[in-house]
């Protein structure tokens, strides 16, 4: 029954993974694509695509919070790690998970205020480009923190299962 359910975690952990990571390569490549042609269009043919410079916006926007979903579940996120040179590999454990557990809770909180305040864009009918509806383009700022939020209470979780059981986990990341 749990190798089961592992299973089943580890196949949704693996499709998670792919589609952030195709999500990456698409935004991307349309960030870049557009931003590119709306310099040709503007410097050789004095014009350029309609509310481009807004589109842009968002594409940087959702490119920043799906990039640091992926920077989370990799743990490749900034991390200032000076003292980890100097102190002993259990004093670094305890700090990670220490910073680990603050970031978990401030990444909760920010989802939460982003929520709150994608449910005034939602009462009040903001809308981005031409109609669009703008909480469907912020929906990314809430959802990517609860996710990172998640990313790192998981983290937090398996750093004390490491410390019980006695492992090695992290610390060379």
């Amino acid at each position: 029954m749990t190798h089961g359910i592992l299973s089943t975690l580890a196949r949704l952990e693996r499709f998670g993974k792919l589609a952030e990571n195709a999500a990456l390569v698409v935004l991307l490549g349309s960030l870049v694509l557009l931003a590119v042609g709306q310099i040709v269009l503007r410097e050789v043919f004095e014009t350029g695509f309609f509310r481009a410079d807004e589109l842009i916006k968002l594409l940087v926007l959702w490119l920043a919070m799906v990039g640091s979903i992926a920077a989370t579940r990799d743990n490749r996120h900034i991390r200032i790690d000076a003292l980890s040179h100097l102190l002993p590999d259990t004093a670094v454990t305890a700090i990670r998970l220490f910073v680990d557990v603050f970031a978990a809770v401030v990444c909760g909180v920010v989802a939460w205020q982003a929520w709150r305040y994608l449910q005034l864009e939602i009462e009040f009918e903001d809308t981005v480009l031409i109609n669009v509806p703008a909480w469907m383009a912020h929906i990314i700022v809430p959802g990517a923190f609860a996710l990172m939020s998640y990313r790192f209470a998981v983290s937090v979780i398996r750093d004390v299962f490491s410390i019980a059981t006695g492992r090695k986990r992290r610390l060379t990341q």
